[in-house]
């Protein structure tokens, strides 16, 4: 295994993420508070065939750039090449994702029904919690059906600062 996933730290106003690219592409934007990092780790690594190496990528650069516009109210969208490592109906899930606008939200149903599979609810949710490329596949914009704040691998305190980053107002406690 001689192949290296370029990894580095990123500082964001709502906590810590791990940006890594792979192939000229980023591959990761993974929260390091998130309980399932390992299980991320471990699928990159094991479907990329490669290794960890801490270190800088134009990608990486461009994706740290793009993530303080976004942070500083300047940009509402990216344009970094992504690799999503996962299986096809994950891969779908997340390439949803994409299409959601920013400051707009849609309930873990509606992208079943997206995706053409209404009956997949849970199959999304946790689809949805195995994204490994956080803000930049924005999965912090599927919410609950009755508009809760549901699960988030940066915890709920920072998808609601993503939400409301984008727009939103919450009423709610979380």
């Amino acid at each position: 295994m001689n192949k290296k996933i370029t990894i580095h730290p990123y500082s964001s106003p709502c906590g810590e993420l791990m940006l890594g690219s792979f192939d000229n592409r980023l591959c990761l934007c993974d929260w390091q508070s998130e309980k399932h990092r390992g299980y991320v780790d471990k699928r990159l690594k094991r479907i990329l065939k490669a290794e960890f190496e801490e270190g800088i990528s134009p990608v990486i650069e461009m994706a740290m750039a793009q993530l303080d516009e976004y942070f500083a109210m300047k940009r509402c969208y990216f344009d970094i090449p992504l690799l999503f490592i996962g299986s096809d109906f994950q891969k779908k899930v997340w390439n949803n994702l994409l299409g959601i606008p920013y400051g707009k939200t849609i309930s873990y149903g509606e992208m079943a029904r997206n995706i053409g599979m209404p009956k997949a609810v849970r199959a999304v949710a946790n689809a949805n919690g195995a994204n490994a490329i956080s803000i930049f596949a924005p999965c912090h914009r599927v919410i609950g059906s009755n508009g809760t704040l549901t699960g988030y691998g940066g915890g709920l305190n920072a998808k609601k600062y993503l939400l409301q980053l984008e727009g939103h107002t919450f009423q709610i406690l979380l």
